[in-house]
């Protein structure tokens, strides 16, 4: 990847999340109250509104729900994703590819961590 990434500015309630990153983990909740599945970790669950999280650790596996290759600006030229985890929630990330263009939905990618300038790695994916 030819752009530098800022490093993430880990917060109490994210904290937990770039620590597992460090550990090349990617952590999402679960609520303990209506067992929904949810990225990105936080307190309360977005689909019932309970402050009841769990840590659920992803396989880091996943489909294209939706894909953009960026074509400007700094670093293009990039794909920007939602892929949908195994596990349930979608997550806004970068595919890592040869060839942008091949990228189409539903594809299988898998989970590749990307380093920063000087922080935790961040989540991104690859074709699997």
């Amino acid at each position: 990847m030819s752009r530098t990434l800022p490093a993430p500015k880990p917060d109490p309630e994210t904290e937990k999340f770039w620590a597992a990153a460090k550990d090349g983990r990617l952590l999402l909740h679960a609520c303990a109250a209506c067992g929904k599945a949810h990225y990105y970790p936080r307190i309360v669950c977005p689909a019932c509104g309970a402050m009841e999280p769990k840590a659920l650790e992803s396989k880091g596996a996943g489909v294209i729900y939706s894909v953009s290759v960026m074509r400007r600006g700094e670093g293009a030229p990039y794909a920007v994703a939602y892929v949908t985890l195994d596990e349930g929630p979608s997550i806004l990330t970068n595919i890592l590819a040869d060839d942008l263009d091949a990228l189409k939905i539903g594809d299988r990618v898998r989970l590749k961590w990307a380093e920063t300038d000087g922080g935790p790695p961040v989540p991104m994916f690859e074709p699997a």
